[in-house]
This record gives C-alpha cells, structure tokens and sequence, in this order.
C-alpha cells in the first residue's frame, strides 16, 4: 500500500463489499447475463455500491474503475486509478463453491502498486503492505508476511482456473514437470502463488484487467512474476480496451517454458 491510511481504509471496504456479498450467498437469488454474456448478481452490484462510494468518499481526485460500470472503463487510462472487481469469480459464486473474491487495485504508471483480495466465503484476506511485501491479514486485525516458495522445477505446483480450463491450458502445463495440481478460482489462483502454496498460474484465457489487477500487486509485492505469456514482458494496466492478453504468474526461480 501507499501508507497505512489507505491500506485501512481499502482493508475496511473490501470487508465491506465480502459482507455484502455474502448476504446474498445466504439466500435465494437471481443470475442475469451482462452484454459478453458473463453472469451478473445482485451481490456484484452490492459489493460495488459500497467500494465505488467508498473510494469516491476517501479519494475524490482518483479515478475508479470497475467492471460493473462500463462508463468507467475509459477513466484512468496512462494516469492514476483504482481498479477493482467487485465479485471475482462469480460462477464460482452461483455454484456455492467458494472461490470467489473482492479486489481493490491502485495502479500507477501502469502499475499494480497496491492490492487487497478478500476471499469472504473462505475467510482469507490478502494485501501488500506499504512497509513492503505482502501479507494476508486476519480478522482480528493481525497480519501475517507471504512469500512466494523456492519452486523446484523438477515437481512444479500448479494452479489453474476451476471454471476456465481448456485444452490450450492442459497443453501448456504438460510441458512443465507437475508436482501438483489443483484448480481454483477468481484471483486467489495469484493469492496461492504469493502466499507459497502454489508455483505457476498459467492464464490462456480471455481476462479483463479489473480480474487480474489486485492479485498482481500482491504477487508482486510477495516476489512473484505476472508476465505476458512467452515474453519477460510485465503485465500492464490502463490499457484502453482493458483486456490482458494470454499471461503466466510464477513464483521464484521458475523455468518458464517459451
């Protein structure tokens, strides 16, 4: 984070939309599909509500841009912004299974210099800190340093999208010797990455930087790598389309295929 007050005060309000969100996880409730066909919840916009208020509230100067508000998606491009995704992963959402997570960004020159992900259905909250590096945060306040692992390249520990997985996916992983593993979703693939439980997240899939963004920081800020896919080219923000192309995140000392 930039200092201390910005971390509190983005901490408070991804607690805030995960409460938000997870009200309506309690209960009965409608999917609509937006304009790309992706699915919609009332959760999305509820967790929206509270960020986008919140950080027009502490940060009036500072653009935000979100997913669910698409006159946005212009704002910020080449000069300071929040980015945020209010409800990553909300397949994951509408199948109850979990995954799914609140993200806050500030990008600055095109980069991802501050995060909080906040996982409300697993309790999990991760964030950089503006001491350096990166921590996940309990609940009680008290915070905890992440630290990408020491891969060994011999047994990888791979992680890959739950709800995106594909053919191109399964042919990259098999050039790499797997350890591991698993399948995740919404940004705690980044989160498992930066905390050391996971070594290589391979992205061959269609993302939006407001997916992407908060995670990032994190990973970075925990000594991890976001590169586009085949290059040692950093992911970038503020582009004007807002896609990220294809792109692999690593820990250390990862031997990435080309």
């Amino acid at each position: 984070m930039r200092d201390h007050a910005m971390t509190a005060t983005l901490v408070r309000l991804a607690r805030e939309a995960g409460a938000a969100v997870m009200a309506v996880y309690a209960r009965d409730f409608e999917v609509a599909a937006k304009a790309d066909e992706s699915p919609v919840t009332e959760a999305d916009l509820a967790a929206d509500r509270v960020i986008v208020d919140g950080l027009a509230a502490a940060w009036p100067d500072i653009p935000v841009v979100t997913e669910e508000r698409a006159e946005s998606h212009d704002l910020g491009a080449g000069r300071t912004h929040f980015l945020v995704d209010p409800l990553d992963g909300t397949k994951e959402f509408v199948h109850r299974r979990g995954d799914f997570t609140v993200n806050i960004a500030l990008i600055e020159d095109g980069r991802p210099v501050a995060g909080v992900v906040f996982a409300p259905a697993v309790g999990r909250l991760f964030r950089t800190d503006p001491a350096g590096g990166a921590v996940e945060e309990r609940e009680d306040g008290t915070a905890a340093p992440i630290a990408v692992a020491d891969a060994d390249n011999a047994a990888l520990r791979v992680v890959a999208s739950k709800s995106h997985r594909d053919a191109a996916t399964d042919a990259y992983v098999a050039r790499y010797s797997v350890g591991t593993f698993r399948s995740a979703g919404s940004s705690l693939k980044f989160c498992l990455v930066a905390a050391g439980e996971a070594d290589l997240y391979p992205r061959l899939g269609r993302t939006m930087e407001w997916d992407t963004a908060a995670a990032d920081a994190v990973l970075r800020a925990a000594g991890g790598r976001t590169l586009v896919l085949g290059s040692d080219t950093p992911l970038l923000y503020g582009k004007c389309d807002r896609a990220n192309p294809f792109f692999v995140a690593c820990g250390r000392g990862v031997r990435l295929s080309s």
